[in-house]
Order: structure tokens, then C-alpha cells, then sequence
């Protein structure tokens, strides 16, 4: 295992000094049935990543614990309820709750979907997917302005798996990405796992999508497991990583070089020490350099 992390220290500023490209190390998502033990133990995770629905709102038992690691490690934001592509006004209520936590916790950047969860008020709880066109960007795009606005910080968003696509689409999910970073100056958290679920599920290639996302703006790569149910993946955080997306992982850091890489599991969620060995596989997938011939192999 990696060495003990340190303590962070004062509270960084926005992204200037210590956000978003900082190479921060190997992360965990940090769950509630891990934070007790995390604060007894402090195992050797170079940082954690925070559902920020989750600690929003709360108070407590559970606000108070949040500090206390945010003091020992290191912690970023990841949202899943900021709805960046929908129709519907920002709800700036949330924005201004968001900030105030990433204050709080002194978190390196916050991130959430290229997507939207809902309309007319309503929170599907699914990350639905956009339709890569150019209305759809520019749109978006303005969103992204006022939210950086608002946070005082650029945005991180991450490319989302999907199950579905429009026809009206007229450019590829990683173009309309790397556009919205170009126009925005947001960054990227390149969820690796996601892009061979949609790989798989739309038939396209996965390497091409590494090639084609803005390197440069990458703040930030997920890993996670997913189910495959022969005619499709699903995106489900439940297992550990499967081969062909440590393959593609392999390509992305040789792609990207080093930055920080986060390891998802949210449901059957194994005890700690498990997870601490996924991690590790992650540190030593990170050294391999992929061949000259590599290319990752959809199935489905």
C-alpha cells in the first residue's frame, strides 16, 4: 500500500493553487460506513471524494465527522443534482448551498454530470443523457458560465454512461466535451469506466473517445466496476473494475499522464480493506505503460 497520507493543512483557494489538476494521488469515495473507521485507522488513501448531496443538508454527527477528515486528507465534491444540460432555470439555492460546503471542507474542486435529472422541479435521480448538438452546447455552456460564477471556481464535469442517444446528435460525446471545455474553461473528470459502458452500448471506440477528449483539461479519472448483461452494460458501482476498462485505464494515463484517479463503490459496498486492495491495483496499473499496439476490445 501507498504511504499514509499527510494532513491537508490550511484551507487551499479555488482552484488556483491546489485545485483541479493537481496531482492529489490515489482516492476513495468516502462512504458512511467507512468514516468512522477512516478516522480511527487513517489508512493509507491519498484522498476522498464526497457525494455532495450527501453532506449538503446534514448536520451532526455526520457534518462533524466530514471536518475532521477534511482536516487529516485532502477532499473534493462530486454532485449528482446540478442538472447542467436541462432546460429548467439553475436552482441557485443549491448553488449557494454547494459553495458554502465546499468552503467549509476546503474541497480542491467540485464536479458533477454532463447531463440533466429532471424537469419541472422534479429529480429523476438518473444522469439522462444530452443531445450533442449545437443548440445543446451553447446552451450548456452558458449554464456552465453562471455556475463558475457562482462557485467562484471552474466547474469539473464528468462524461456520464448512457443507455440511450438522440438522433438529432450531429457531433460525438467527446467532441461536444471538449468543446464545452473550450468554451467554458471547465475541466474534465474523465470517468474511464463509463467510457466503455457507452462504448460497448453505442457501438463506438473507446480509444477514439480518449484521443478525442481535451488531455490538457483533464482534472480528474473515476474507476469503477459495472454489470454486463451480454447485450449492454450498466454503469452499477458494485464490483470491483473489470480488465478491459484497466486496459483503457492504462491508455488514459499514458494519454494524460498523472492525475488524480478516484476509485467508485457505491452499492454492495465490500469493508474497507477490500477497497484498499482495489486501490492499490489501481497504483500499479498507473506504472504500466500500454504497448505500442494497445486497443481496448468492445464486446457486447
Amino acid at each position: 500500500m501507498g504511504s499514509e497520507a499527510t494532513p491537508s493543512g490550511g484551507r487551499p483557494g479555488p482552484d488556483s493553487e491546489r485545485g483541479a489538476g493537481h496531482d492529489l494521488g490515489f482516492g476513495l469515495g468516502l462512504r458512511a460506513q467507512h468514516m468512522a473507521q477512516v478516522l480511527a485507522e487513517r489508512p493509507p488513501v491519498d484522498w476522498f471524494e464526497i457525494i455532495s448531496e450527501n453532506f449538503m443538508d446534514s448536520g451532526g454527527r455526520a457534518r462533524h465527522d466530514l471536518r475532521r477528515i477534511a482536516e487529516r486528507y485532502p477532499v473534493v465534491m462530486h454532485g449528482v443534482s446540478m442538472s447542467i444540460g436541462a432546460a429548467q432555470p439553475l436552482d441557485m439555492d443549491y448553488l449557494r448551498r454547494l459553495k458554502r460546503l465546499a468552503t467549509e471542507t476546503g474541497a480542491r474542486w467540485v464536479s458533477d454530470h454532463v447531463c440533466w435529472t429532471g424537469v419541472a422541479g422534479v429529480n429523476t435521480h438518473e444522469l439522462l443523457p444530452l443531445p450533442f448538438t449545437e443548440e445543446a452546447l451553447r446552451h450548456t455552456a452558458g449554464r456552465v458560465r453562471v455556475v463558475q460564477d457562482v462557485l467562484e471556481r471552474p466547474l469539473v464535469l464528468e462524461n456520464p454512461s448512457t443507455y440511450a442517444t438522440f438522433r438529432q446528435s450531429t457531433m460525438a460525446e467527446w467532441e461536444f466535451i471538449a468543446r464545452l471545455c473550450e468554451e467554458t474553461g471547465c475541466r474534465l473528470l474523465l470517468d474511464v469506466n463509463n467510457v466503455y459502458v457507452s462504448a460497448v452500448n453505442h457501438g463506438f471506440d473507446p480509444d477514439e473517445y480518449l484521443l478525442g477528449v481535451p488531455h490538457d483539461r483533464v482534472a480528474e479519472l473515476h474507476l469503477a466496476g459495472h454489470a454486463d448483461h451480454r447485450t449492454h452494460l450498466i454503469d452499477t458501482h458494485d464490483r470491483p473494475v473489470a480488465e478491459p476498462v484497466w486496459r483503457l485505464y492504462r491508455a488514459a494515463r499514458a494519454l494524460i499522464g498523472p492525475v488524480p484517479t478516484l476509485l467508485e463503490w457505491d452499492d454492495r459496498i465490500p469493508p474497507l480493506p477490500e477497497l484498499l486492495a482495489e486501490l492499490d491495483k489501481a497504483r500499479l496499473t498507473a506504472t504500466d505503460r500500454p504497448p505500442a499496439s494497445h486497443r481496448v476490445t468492445c464486446h457486447g
